[in-house]
């Protein structure tokens, strides 16, 4: 098979991002992944569209007008007209609004969180499984959907430059949730175009320095 073909590598980051590879050509897909960057930038660019399908929707206010059109469509025979509160309700109401977004400015600019890129890893069959932010100089680490993993065994987490070899940024928390410590040059990695990825290995991680077991998860790290 050729895997140079444009069409067929769409088609095969494609079927990998939503699912519906098998087993066993879902573990070719993902050993060619470790030596092909277009390939990961084509399964990264899927799996982006993926991830925003899952992002909540924010919620817009209705316009007053809005409301009283519908009113007036129901109670047509009514007018609806606001009774005018006294000037001092509207001082105290003005007042009680600015001391909470004083104490929202407040709070904002004392616990403002330096998280610098986020990535969401999905499964082989496009779950989202872990959610990690990077900071300044750690991840976050956030699980969704992990698998559990087998005694004797590790979860490494890989960064993998475009054109470039997977770098480790060391192994996932063993309780799932908490905290990477990040060196200068992983740091400096993470600021560069990466996949994120997570790999099955012997306790304690590879002994290579590169993935030895399959890729359980991946997803890219896309700057905020």
């Amino acid at each position: 098979m050729n895997y140079q073909t444009p069409s067929l590598r769409r088609a095969l980051a494609g079927d990998y991002a939503i699912g519906l590879m098998p087993s066993g050509a879902r573990k070719r897909f993902e050993q060619l992944l470790l030596n092909d960057a277009g390939l990961r930038e084509e399964l990264a660019a899927w799996q982006t569209t993926l991830v925003r399908l899952t992002d909540t929707l924010g919620q817009d206010p209705v316009p007053e007008h809005v409301w009283r059109g519908i009113v007036a469509r129901i109670e047509p025979q009514k007018l609806h007209v606001p009774a005018k509160p006294p000037f001092w309700n509207w001082l105290r109401v003005t007042a009680a609004a600015c001391t909470v977004v004083i104490a929202v400015a407040v709070g904002l600019l004392t616990t403002r969180d330096s998280i610098t890129y986020k990535a969401t890893l999905l499964s082989g069959t496009a779950q989202p499984t872990l959610r990690i932010e990077a900071h300044a100089d750690y991840l976050n680490v956030k699980p969704l959907q992990l698998a559990a993993v087998d005694s004797g065994r590790s979860l490494q987490l890989w960064a993998i430059p475009v054109g470039g070899n997977p770098v480790s940024l060391g192994l996932l928390p063993a309780a799932g949730a908490g905290k990477i410590d990040l060196n200068a040059s992983q740091q400096q990695l993470l600021a560069s175009n990466v996949v994120l990825a997570v790999s099955l290995e012997p306790e304690g991680g590879s002994p290579t320095g590169q993935p030895t077991g399959p890729v359980l998860y991946q997803g890219p790290l896309a700057a905020l």
